[in-house]
């Protein structure tokens, strides 16, 4: 029988999932913006508010101000800030920059999403269950996207 001395075993710590990732096509898109802009020492602020016909909308704006509780990472080149009560919404979430012939923007797939609109602008989280009745649930269509 073999016997094993614990004290000669590394452990490695599980390799953290990033709290949302930005494809290089978004993060270089993103990067020629702030530049074109002449944003230098800015971040990219990725966030969540209330509202939009789904409950919850994102939103994504330029800062450079980190604030207290603030998420800061770097995707490629791109620093990115994301404030705590937004962090719960999108952890998993995924940022990328489509361009097509209709038009390009940007599109976030969000996991934690159990519905979004059809621009993909807004969508409802897990822990935003509205009853029928609920006159706090959000109502209306999407103007954005005709819905």
């Amino acid at each position: 029988m073999t016997t094993v001395d614990l004290n000669q075993i590394t452990f490695q710590p599980a390799t953290p999932q990033p709290l949302l990732t930005i494809s290089e096509a978004a993060s270089s898109r993103l990067l020629k913006m702030m530049q074109e802009k002449e944003l230098e020492g800015y971040a990219l602020r990725v966030f969540v508010a209330g509202g939009g016909c789904s409950g919850l909308q994102y939103g994504m704006t330029f800062d450079d101000e980190v604030r207290e509780g603030d998420n800061e990472f770097y995707a490629g080149n791109l620093r990115v800030l994301v404030d705590p009560i937004s962090a719960q919404y999108l952890f998993g979430a995924s940022i990328d920059f489509v361009d097509t012939l209709m038009g390009g923007g940007f599109k976030i797939d969000n996991p934690n999403a159990v519905s979004s609109c059809g621009c993909g602008h807004s969508f409802r989280a897990r822990d935003t269950d509205y009853s029928e009745d609920d006159e706090d649930a959000p109502v209306g269509g999407c103007s954005a996207c005709g819905m």
